[in-house]
């Protein structure tokens, strides 16, 4: 089982993003449209999961299977839309996750709500602390059960999001 890990910001993370964005391009160059970094890594001083979210808009999400042995081969384990549909999602490092890479294709709505979120919290740092309080809250209640954890942020998330897309839109 994995523990549920918070840590402090750490100043590697976006070039932890940059070379792994060098070694997904040339992978994904053909269908290639953008890579971003996202998620609580890519937002400067906030406590994160030390895991790069990676989210890559692509052409066709149709033609993403077809990379799935070359993506393994640099450590990606395929897991399908695990969840959201048009999606396709990696997970790199097992147990002790170290990337998770999120592909949809262009014009999909979840690219606009995730860099939406990291910039919105980017820009507005009180909201970006009350979003780490809730995380901090969170793991010490629970520190072995991610699913916990994820409902647990659910609430705040969503709002934020609402925030996000509105100010992002504006």
């Amino acid at each position: 089982m994995r523990k549920l890990e918070v840590v402090p910001y750490n100043s590697e993370w976006p070039n932890m993003f940059q070379k792994e964005k060098i070694a997904l391009a040339q992978i994904l160059n053909d269908e290639l449209i953008n890579i971003h970094h996202i998620g609580s890594t890519s937002i400067p001083g906030l406590i994160a999961k030390p895991i790069i979210d990676i989210l890559i808009v692509v052409k066709d999400i149709n033609k993403i299977d077809e990379y799935n042995a070359a993506l393994e081969l640099i450590g990606y384990a395929a897991k399908g839309e695990n969840g959201i549909p048009n999606r396709r999602y990696f997970q790199k490092g097992g147990d002790n996750r170290t990337h998770h890479l999120h592909i949809y294709e262009v014009n999909d709505f979840n690219i606009i709500r995730h860099i939406a979120f990291r910039d919105y919290l980017i820009a507005h740092p009180e909201q970006a602390n009350r979003y780490a309080d809730k995380k901090l809250a969170l793991v010490k209640q629970n520190a072995t059960d991610i699913e916990v954890y994820i409902e647990g942020k659910n609430d705040l998330v969503k709002e934020l999001e609402e925030h996000a897309i509105e100010w992002y839109e504006d």
